[in-house]
């Protein structure tokens, strides 16, 4: 059974619903999946100003915890079309597992939200991938075979590079059950492979 740590980062919910999808369809895949969040950077009454949702149950992560699993899907929402800071001070702080080539060989994933349609959810996973990249681990997207990411029913989250959900910009959308199932088929699809690689 495949180990999968589904590591996030949300400011106002939408992220953690995602990662909890994803986690949800890694378990169905038969996998052990854990959901863990990254440091706030944010001081604290700053945060609540903004009406950040400070009450994650999430437990937070350290950089050591990534070797425990098989497999590691990220999420962030968009910080103008690239990961936040939150999970950029998170990946810059995993140097000396980069030097020994403790991920390499585990299979990656990403997931993301905006505001818009258009604003940089591809851009902002491919920001995301790239710390899984140079860490030599093995990226799954998310394939056509999910086909709610072609709905052209309803404006809805999706792309090939991962899952993703439009919050609007007063973040007033909740996450769609088109994009919860896309969330799904990530963490099953990422937790398939890891039993493959794993056998």
């Amino acid at each position: 059974m495949p180990k999968v740590l589904v590591l996030y980062y949300s400011s106002y919910g939408h992220i953690e619903t995602m990662a909890e999808a994803v986690a949800e369809g890694a378990r169905a895949a038969g996998a052990e999946a854990d959901v863990k969040r990254v440091p706030e950077l944010v001081p604290e009454p700053v945060a609540k100003a903004h009406f950040f949702k400070l009450d994650q149950g999430a437990p937070i992560a350290t950089p050591e915890d990534l070797v425990n699993y098989d497999a590691i899907i990220i999420g962030a929402p968009t910080r103008f079309g690239r990961l936040p800071a939150q999970m950029a001070n998170f990946w810059d702080m995993t140097g000396g597992l980069w030097l020994k080539g403790a991920l390499i060989g585990k299979v990656g994933a990403a997931f993301t939200s905006t505001a818009v349609q258009h604003g940089g959810q591809e851009t902002t996973l491919y920001s995301l991938l790239t710390n899984l990249i140079h860490h030599g681990m093995v990226v799954a997207g998310l394939p056509y075979s999910f086909a709610g990411q072609m709905n052209m029913n309803e404006i809805t989250g999706g792309s090939p590079y991962g899952a993703t959900t439009i919050a609007n910009g007063d973040g007033s959308r909740a996450v769609s059950a088109n994009e919860q199932e896309g969330a799904k088929f990530l963490g099953r699809h990422v937790a398939e492979i890891a039993q493959k690689l794993n056998a």
